[in-house]
């Protein structure tokens, strides 16, 4: 959020985050507070961006001379990579991206955090990945991240679930390559012995939208996690803790990434030269 003390000028450079809707983004909220800190010239901004017109809102602000990246939430991690002009491995085996740094040739270069975030957070909450078995609903581009930072860092049985079959055959041969046997997949929620379950679809956004999963039929004592931010306090969410379940909030997840944003993104703090190259 900006406010009267946050100065804009000729000078700052700016980053977008690209959503459909964008009313639920809380990465402004958390990465300019990181500038100020920082003493760096820049500003995070979102971008209401309908699919239709992603290829040339990307391409738009990669000729804008003082943009140096982007961001990219729901529904664009998966389409977004195919603009990107090179990709990292995690984005190779998650299909999907959630952030582009233009590099200084001008080019876009893709990666996704939203995995490598979700187990950070994790972690960080108390809730080891290591060893237990997971259930995950939505195979998207978010979805797909998490599946693969699982998978790394140990989780022991993987169960993937998504209404769309191709899709759900693309993850999980991408998986497999890397992680053989350790993964399923089905078209509903495979619940049963679960340590963890994970929704990672847009089901919460709206209060009327119907639970991923239902918490009455997960194991006592399992950990309901929910990747959406706001509302912190989701319907999913809600239903688990009146169950008893331990919940993990969407909030924590780019908690995780921070770090990670600031090392991708070369944030050095005052005096770091932030030149780029426009189209």
């Amino acid at each position: 959020m900006l406010s009267a003390s946050t100065p804009v000028s000729g000078t700052t450079r700016l980053y977008a985050v690209l959503g459909d809707p964008v009313v639920q983004v809380r990465s402004p909220l958390l990465v300019n507070p990181i500038f100020a800190r920082l003493g760096l010239d820049a500003v995070l901004v979102p971008v209401h961006t309908r699919p239709e017109h992603l290829a040339r809102v990307v391409d738009g602000l990669r000729c804008g001379g003082n943009v140096d990246g982007i961001f990219v939430t729901v529904p664009h991690k998966a389409a977004v990579v195919a603009l990107a002009d090179r990709h990292s491995p995690m984005v190779g085996i998650a299909g999907s991206a959630n952030a582009l740094r233009r590099d200084d040739d001008g080019s876009w270069y893709a990666e996704n955090f939203d995995g490598l975030g979700f187990v950070a957070g994790l972690v960080a909450a108390g809730h080891e990945p290591a060893g237990r078995r997971v259930a995950l609903v939505g195979a998207g581009g978010a979805g797909s991240a998490i599946a693969a930072a699982l998978l790394s860092a140990g989780a022991d049985r993987l169960a993937v679930c998504d209404p769309d079959p191709v899709r759900l055959a693309g993850l999980r041969s991408r998986l497999d390559r890397h992680w053989p046997g350790r993964t399923t997949t089905s078209a509903g929620p495979e619940l049963d012995g679960v340590d963890l379950v994970v929704n990672a679809t847009p089901l919460g956004l709206d209060p009327d939208d119907p639970l991923p999963v239902r918490p009455e039929l997960l194991p006592p004592g399992s950990v309901v996690a929910d990747i959406i931010m706001h509302p912190r306090q989701t319907r999913l969410l809600r239903a688990a803790a009146a169950l008893g379940h331990p919940v993990h909030h969407g909030i924590h997840m780019l908690d995780g990434q921070l770090d990670l944003y600031r090392e991708f993104f070369r944030w050095r703090g005052r005096g770091d030269d932030y030149q780029t190259e426009g189209c």
